[in-house]
């Protein structure tokens, strides 16, 4: 083995273990310990691990993994797929054997996940980080009457741009629940509030949202058989999430949003443009500039700052901090960010930074509003 093909190894191991620690630490949901055993194994089995080291770092290889043996699990139907949860089903009970059948599961099926991962992206649509933008589109809602138009960037299959037609519980410890949305809605959106319950700003009804659009390289059409396959396999294998992407898929399916294909920063002003002048854009971006390298992050500031002069516009951001990994230091926004959250990032506890971005006038300002786990179990809130 080279230095070179040692060092990929090493670094994909650690990004397995830190992605399993922040999606099932100490305290969270049983539910989603088959994710983190999943990434473990990566992390630990050669035979996993060697699969991951072959593909480029820029595609997330422990994720873009596991997402193809999922795949490849519920195509092929072998035994192990009794460990995976369906669409409205409960969790499978807990399985000791389970590392033993991925392993020999990768090693009988390696080259069918060697293409899976040559010839796909890791695209994962976590419509529950709906929960986490919500009561910032209210808080905007309440100081601003006029319409609300949601650009949803990197939007994928567009599930993010259906947020007014879920229903959402806001649990705290101690406090009944909070509730708004539609009540018939099959998307059924939980989260834990485990600080801020008090503070955060949930709405009597949902914000009215006027227009909506979505931006991505590679807009996803899950009206397509093999495209709504893969990105069922890219959904954590936890009971609620499979549950809510299936009827957020078909809430998509029936009533497709507007969607323009092309790297942001090409086509944003152009989207901008065409939305009508009495609305107020809404950026909304959840998991999408953490993976923009720092030149990209740097031209969206300028690109933002000339929209700004133009309109009045609003950032809402769900993203980790960067760089991922031990360097962590910043938001994606430039806000300021607790010191004791920086210590978690670089601890290995990755998390997305609720933060918004305000525009008017031309001039910025902006805030950061909290912290979310990353399939949207909980939710902090200053």
């Amino acid at each position: 083995m080279t230095p070179g093909q040692q060092d990929a190894r090493s670094v994909v191991a650690g990004q397995a273990l830190a992605i399993a620690a922040a999606w099932s630490p100490v305290g969270a949901p049983a539910g989603w310990s088959l994710t983190a055993e999943t990434l473990v194994a990566i992390a630990e089995e050669d035979v996993l691990l060697d699969l991951a080291a072959e593909i480029p770092l820029d595609r997330l290889p422990p994720l873009l993994l596991a997402a193809a043996v999922s795949f490849l699990v519920r195509e092929r139907r072998p035994p192990m797929v009794r460990h995976y949860p369906e669409p409205g089903g409960s969790r499978p009970p807990p399985d000791p054997g389970f590392r033993a059948e991925l392993v020999e599961f990768a090693r009988a099926e390696r080259d069918g996940l060697a293409e899976l991962c040559a010839t796909h992206r890791y695209q994962m649509n976590e419509v529950g980080r709906c929960a986490d933008v919500l009561p910032v589109l209210a808080m905007i809602a309440e100081e601003d009457d006029r319409p609300l138009a949601v650009v949803d960037l990197g939007t994928g299959a567009g599930l993010g741009l259906h947020l007014d037609r879920y229903h959402y519980t806001y649990r705290t410890a101690g406090s009944p629940d909070r509730t708004v949305g539609e009540p018939s809605s099959p998307v059924r959106l939980t989260c834990e509030v485990r600080s801020g319950g008090d503070r955060l700003p949930v709405p009597s009804a949902l914000p009215v949202v006027a227009d909506r659009v979505g931006v991505d390289v590679e807009p996803l059409d899950v009206a397509d058989p093999h495209t709504f396959a893969w990105l069922a396999a890219c959904v954590p294998p936890e009971a609620g999430a499979v549950t809510r992407f299936a009827a957020a898929a078909a809430i998509a399916r029936a009533d497709p949003a507007r969607a323009v294909r092309g790297n942001l920063l090409d086509v944003l002003e152009d989207v901008v443009d065409s939305i009508a002048p009495e609305a107020l854009v809404c950026l909304v971006d959840t998991y999408v500039h953490v993976f923009l390298p720092p030149a990209d992050l740097r031209r969206f500031d300028r690109l933002l700052a000339g929209l700004g002069r133009r309109r009045d516009l609003e950032w809402v951001s769900v993203d980790p901090l960067v760089p991922l990994g031990p360097d962590a230091r910043a938001g994606v926004q430039g806000l300021d960010v607790p010191a004791d959250w920086v210590r978690d990032a670089r601890a290995g506890g990755v998390f997305g930074v609720v933060g918004r971005v305000r525009i008017r006038g031309g001039r910025r300002s902006g805030t950061v509003l909290g912290r979310a786990h990353p399939g949207a179990a909980w939710l902090e809130w200053r």
